[in-house]
């Protein structure tokens, strides 16, 4: 419940979710949350630096 949404790049700029992602989480799949999971340390790069503080 703590997400903020970088407008630009649409991802959490802590966790580098989309916001359907977020509100759907509980209702994905083991093996959805996991691909999810997986994309993640990916998405950090679509985010810009400045905004990560």
């Amino acid at each position: 419940m703590v997400c903020a949404v970088d407008g630009e790049s649409g991802l959490c700029l802590g966790c580098f979710r989309t916001l359907g992602e977020i509100a759907g989480w509980r209702t994905l799949s083991d093996a959805e949350r996991a691909a999810v999971m997986a994309d993640l340390p990916s998405r950090r790069s679509r985010v810009d630096p400045a905004k990560l503080g």
